[in-house]
């Protein structure tokens, strides 16, 4: 499988001549989520929902279809019948050759008196793990995760300690656009260090084989 890292919170992952592209937000390449198969979107934040984004990928790929939770749906489920999902915790399906399972129910508390919103992470064919933007851990093992390094809702302990937990063959970063290059070196050298995984950082646009 090919993992492309995008500005932020989106990858896109490829494999059999399909796409599946996760969280083309706001902070993302305008063309993220084009050629995408598949769509997924783990929470209605701007920097993970971007409906442009999404109706452009769905306007030019006719086979193209969302999983999101019912928030994001609502708003593009008129426009494209048939063609988004409202999924939950603990739902499994099949998409473009790809298999998903759901885990987790609400966004990371980012301060008590801002309400949460469902947030549902994406587990794609048992092995990589999206968890938008909450510190889900799976149950069942995880072999690629992709790490929120960066939010107005975590610090670094808890980044070290989600890696523990999970317990990851590797960790790619994502939700890392608001972390400066000063920062970066001070979060990949405690995290590679602590985190007890292969730790990783992708530029934009750059990629691997899985």
């Amino acid at each position: 499988m090919k993992l492309t890292k995008n500005t932020h919170a989106c990858v896109r992952l490829e494999k059999d001549g399909r796409a599946l592209v996760i969280d083309p937000g706001m902070f993302t390449e305008e063309d993220a989520a084009l050629g995408a198969d598949v769509l997924l979107v783990t929470h209605e934040h701007a920097d993970h929902f971007d409906e442009g984004r999404l109706r452009a990928a769905l306007e030019a790929n006719p086979a193209a279809e969302v999983w999101t939770p019912r928030s994001v749906a609502e708003q593009l489920t008129a426009a494209f019948p048939g063609r988004i999902h409202t999924v939950g915790h603990g739902d499994a399906f099949t998409a473009a050759g790809f298999d998903i399972q759901v885990h987790g129910e609400l966004h990371a508390v980012i301060h008590p008196d801002i309400p949460r919103v469902t947030n549902t992470g994406f587990l794609v064919d048992d092995a990589l793990f999206h968890p938008g933007d909450a510190l889900t851990v799976p149950d069942r093992p995880v072999e690629t995760l992709f790490l929120p390094v960066m939010a107005p809702w975590n610090k670094i302990s808890e980044v070290i300690d989600y890696v523990r937990e999970v317990r990851p063959t590797r960790a790619y970063d994502v939700h890392d656009a608001l972390l400066t290059d000063l920062a970066r070196p001070i979060y990949d050298g405690q995290i590679g260090a602590l985190g007890g995984t292969d730790h990783h950082r992708l530029a934009p646009g750059e990629s691997v084989r899985l």
